[in-house]
């Protein structure tokens, strides 16, 4: 019987993938397809004839390349600014005791209940004032204001992790604050950090609603606004040329994930064995 049980655990797991992975390979394969096939009441993994000018299509046309280069500098501005904030944020969050602790933890909690739909007002009418309605940093503030309070409450759950006492044998042993800080508590945040950061990329790297409200000129214009431009006046839909767009659309967030998958687990016990 148990001879059987890896390989049926194995069997699961390639299920599940590519239970996953199947709306990607679909996309992948409406990528390559023609309108006439998409619009065909035949349904097929693969495509019958190759089509790939639906990529050439959806980089000319719609200024995609432009439009992918405005949401790389919006995702990692807005990631960056994310972890310099909340990376001492959650530690003094984290640490503290009694009704502070309470208050700062209620205010993560009720700002994430209300809708974007009540806070976009408030925030166009903020930056019309200061001149960023139409401006990229604009919504670089807005994607970093939005985020902060998800990664706040993500780091102080790794900061609380932490025990206590390592930072206090370190004290101990005649170390500093900002060196106990340097040597275990943020070489052991270094997953929770990588979370962090990924969960910021790809929520900027998606946000769609903000983007629309802000940002007016074609030249600032995000990638989903521009992936939006596929439908047409009339509800036309280019469906070759939009799969196209996704499917490139995706790429960054896989490499992004890709590059710092590894730091999930590599510095998950590193400092406490460091002086």
């Amino acid at each position: 019987m148990r001879a059987f049980v890896r390989p049926a655990q194995y069997l699961a797991l390639a299920l599940y993938i590519l239970f996953l992975g199947f709306p990607l390979l679909w996309l992948i394969s409406a990528s390559v397809k023609s309108s006439g096939e998409l619009n065909s009441l035949t349904v097929s993994l693969l495509p019958e004839q190759w089509h790939w000018q639906n990529y050439s299509e959806a980089l000319d046309r719609q200024g995609l390349v432009r439009s992918a280069g405005n949401s790389l500098g919006v995702a990692l501005a807005s990631t960056a600014l994310v972890i310099l904030i909340a990376l001492p944020a959650s530690y003094v969050l984290a640490r503290l005791k009694g009704k502070v602790r309470l208050a700062g933890i209620g205010w993560i909690l009720i700002s994430q209940v209300f809708p974007v739909v009540l806070i976009i007002l408030p925030l166009f009418l903020i930056l019309r004032t200061l001149g960023l309605t139409d401006s990229l940093v604009g919504l670089t503030l807005v994607h970093t204001t939005y985020m902060l309070p998800f990664a706040l409450w993500m780091l102080q759950g790794y900061v609380a992790a932490i025990p206590v006492e390592l930072e206090e044998a370190g004290a101990m042993d005649g170390a500093t604050r900002l060196r106990v800080l340097r040597t275990i508590v943020f070489p052991l945040l270094a997953p929770g950090v990588v979370a962090t950061a990924m969960f910021s990329f790809v929520s900027s790297w998606n946000e769609f609603f903000f983007a629309l409200v802000l940002l007016q000129s074609p030249e600032n214009y995000t990638l989903p606004i521009t992936l939006n431009m596929f439908i047409g006046g009339e509800g036309k839909v280019s469906l070759g040329p939009l799969a196209a767009g996704a499917v490139l659309a995706a790429i960054p967030s896989i490499v992004f994930f890709t590059l710092l998958r590894r730091r999930l687990t590599g510095g998950l016990m590193a400092g406490a064995v460091k002086g």
